[in-house]
């Protein structure tokens, strides 16, 4: 009978590689990234995602959130501070269809995101599986890119592939897609990430074509009556710097689009305000007198333009932007320049003659005098037993020197707020703008807290918007950061009432509101706050708001039926402006 041998005990095992399970490889991946912050809420479909992440608690920081949609708001705000991609995470089914409004609002809104979710088994898909849902089909128009992922040594390319599409070019959100067997599953080759750097099928163009910027240059320099709008672009390249030496160098008026206030310091010479239904009384006129229209990092929104066929005809348009596809949209450009706006505005800058446009610039002081006469006086030192907006959101400017980081939700405060706040500091603007998300603020302000906790964060919010993510009070509570929030309270759906008292005879159709009580609902959370509606204590209150080392919540009782002017009605020319 033979004798089994044995090695010598102090023999060298041969060496076992180790693989990754998917859902380690999307930790490793995320560490790899340089991700830090991860904004999400657990279920069945990414629970094994979530047990990797027990693991990684030491180098992902994972916020809990009270609703999928406050996870990707929070994100947004996040990666609006950071001009970097916010990340969150959630389950199959209603968790991940609860993402799609903020991935729709940080699709129109240029806003880097990458949402996780996960799916249900492999073998299930097509099943109709307990909450399972075709989050590719849904997603995919409104997202910059998805993809589902069903081997897990996919995981490591396709995570870099999102990151580098979401904050590339036009930075948009991407959505992956992960079924539990692929996060489950053992990985066949070695772990090994590598931050992705180019895609074939996908070269957004950075640098503009030089002959463009010197096209754009001649216009420029010809010019009698040069007027810029510079949007949420310039914040986006960073290009601030660039816009104000284009700027001061050529003597030409700027305004900013609702992303792209804070692009320009309120008190510029040069500043003029910002466009569209309810923006400037001369930002708005005076674009259909400018000889020469420069746009950078916008789009000509409907809500900036009104009617496109009486806008702006009588000037030559330059418009910088980084998507081709919104060149030509919906104004032609006869100088069209593609590329970053950082980039652009470098190049351009040694081709301006300078100038200084002095009878120009004194038409827009003539309508600013015109709206403060007619509209600020009522708005801010008024007379009178009720607060008003805009003299809440005025002090509050005062009060934080124009740098604070301000988070709008959406209605008449959103644009009051961005009427009266002067904003002296880059990068201090966060709103929903081309969706207009109720429920927005909220979730946002703490995600841009998370982001820059060192920075004064405020939330404004109507007592409408307000009740649709209150929910995320706990988030807040929780993470103890000192978010501000003011609730600006009128009892209705003020923009809703406004159109229905200006242009459907008062018909007031289901917009008043009896609202619960803010301050006990916070209190409840465990957040302080108190109410104020006489006018002699609005002072003191916003003190006590700002002083506070802990979240708090301010309840400012307004004008139940004030309105917000001016406004450019609805598909009107921008020259057709109300002031009352």
């Amino acid at each position: 009978m033979g004798q089994t041998q044995t090695q010598p005990a102090d023999s060298k095992q041969p060496e076992q590689k180790k693989f990754l399970t998917g859902a380690q490889a999307i930790m490793e991946s995320l560490v790899a990234q340089g991700v830090t912050t991860i904004f999400g809420y657990p279920g069945g479909a990414i629970m094994p995602t979530y047990d990797a992440l027990y693991d990684y608690q030491d180098r992902l920081k994972h916020i809990l959130v009270r609703h999928e949609q406050g996870a990707g708001h929070a994100a947004q705000g996040y990666a609006r501070m950071l001009n970097k991609a916010g990340v969150c995470m959630v389950t199959s089914g209603p968790g991940a269809t609860n993402l799609i409004t903020p991935i729709a609002d940080a699709m129109l809104d240029s806003t880097p995101l990458v949402c996780i979710v996960g799916q249900v088994k492999g073998n299930l898909l097509g099943t109709d599986a307990f909450q399972e849902c075709d989050l590719i089909g849904i997603s995919m128009p409104v997202t910059k890119w998805n993809y589902q992922v069903m081997d897990p040594n996919e995981i490591p390319e396709i995570i870099a592939k999102a990151f580098y599409i979401a904050e590339s070019g036009r930075p948009g959100p991407v959505l992956i897609d992960i079924t539990r067997t692929a996060q489950s599953e053992l990985m066949t080759e070695p772990f090994e990430y590598k931050p992705c750097t180019s895609i074939i099928s996908y070269k957004p163009r950075v640098e503009p074509k030089q002959e463009h910027v010197e096209a754009a240059a001649k216009l420029i320099n010809a010019a009698k009556k040069p007027y810029i709008l510079a949007g949420h672009g310039v914040l986006i390249a960073g290009a601030e710097a660039e816009l104000n030496a284009l700027v001061d160098k050529a003597g030409i008026p700027v305004a900013t689009t609702l992303l792209g206030m804070s692009a320009m310091d309120a008190d510029h010479p040069m500043y003029v305000g910002w466009p569209g239904m309810h923006g400037n009384y001369g930002a708005n006129v005076l674009t259909n007198s400018c000889d020469v229209l420069i746009a950078i990092g916008m789009r000509f929104d409907d809500r900036i333009t009104g009617d496109l066929a009486t806008y702006a005809k009588q000037a030559k348009v330059v418009h910088i932007e980084i998507d081709p596809a919104e060149v030509d949209k919906n104004v032609k450009a006869d100088a069209p320049v593609v590329g970053d706006a950082k980039a652009a505005l470098q190049a351009l800058l040694p081709l301006i003659k300078p100038a200084e446009h002095l009878e120009w610039r004194a038409e827009f002081d003539y309508y600013f005098k015109e709206e403060h006469e007619k509209i600020t006086l009522k708005d801010v030192f008024h007379e009178g037993d009720q607060i008003k907006m805009g003299e809440a959101i005025a002090m509050m400017s005062d009060k934080t020197k124009g740098e604070a980081v301000v988070v709008t939700d959406v209605g008449q405060h959103q644009m009051v707020t961005n009427r009266y706040y002067r904003f002296k500091k880059r990068n201090s603007i966060v709103t929903s703008g081309g969706a207009g998300t109720m429920g927005f603020a909220l979730p946002a302000a703490f995600g841009a807290k998370v982001a820059v906790p060192e920075r004064e964060v405020v939330a404004v919010i109507g007592d409408g918007g307000f009740q649709m993510t209150l929910q995320e009070l706990g988030t807040i509570a929780q993470s103890k950061l000192p978010v501000k929030i003011i609730i600006l309270n009128n009892n209705f759906l003020g923009m809703v009432r406004q159109w229905q008292e200006l242009f459907h005879a008062r018909r007031y159709s289901f917009v008043e509101l009896e609202n619960p009580d803010f301050i006990t609902i916070a209190k409840g959370f465990g957040i302080p706050g108190h109410t104020v509606s006489d006018r002699n204590l609005l002072s003191e209150s916003l003190d006590t708001l700002l002083n506070s080392e802990t979240p708090y919540l301010l309840e400012i009782v307004c004008e139940k039926e004030g309105n917000v002017f001016p406004m450019v009605p609805a598909g009107s020319t921008v020259t057709n402006v109300r002031l009352e």
